[in-house]
Parts: structure tokens; sequence; C-alpha cells
């Protein structure tokens, strides 16, 4: 279940800082974002897939990990970055 090339190219061009910012710390968020969403209604139809479950809980603490990184950075960005992805309710 991997992104769709497409969909990767929106995300892209939504979050990066420059033209050529593809593996920013923004970027990266909103990827693991996106994989989170699409791994947590896959695991909604499929409650015993715990491969997934597994997978699941390493890409939310990735995704922990780098958010308190651009936090530690930018209150600014981060508290952005947080509203425009809708992670923290």
């Amino acid at each position: 279940m991997a992104l769709l090339l497409e969909r990767k190219q929106e995300l892209l061009s939504s979050y990066q800082t420059h033209p050529t910012d593809t593996g920013s710390s923004q970027v990266q968020v909103a990827m693991l974002t996106e994989r989170v969403n699409q791994l947590s209604s896959h695991l909604k139809t499929h409650p015993k897939d715990f491969s997934s479950r597994r997978s699941l809980l390493k890409m939310i603490g990735q995704r922990k990990r780098l958010l308190a990184y651009i936090k530690q950075g930018s209150q600014t960005d981060y508290k952005e970055l947080i509203q425009r992805l809708g992670v923290r309710g």
C-alpha cells in the first residue's frame, strides 16, 4: 500500500519549502501522515493484520520524532504543520 505517484507529487508540491525539496522534515511528516491514514483505514477492515499494525505504530513513532524535531526548531512552523495536517485535535 505505497503512496501513488500522483498523490506523492501533490504532497511534495504543497509541503516543500523550495522547488527541489523532497526530503525536508515537513515533507516527511506529510508523507507519513498519508501512510498512517491509509493503514488506519486498512486496519478498520482487517483488524487481525498484526504486521500492518506494527508498521503503523512504527510510522507513528517516526512521525512523532520528526514533529518533535520541527518543534525544537520553530514553534510557528510546527503549529502551522499540525494544523494543516490535522494531526492533533
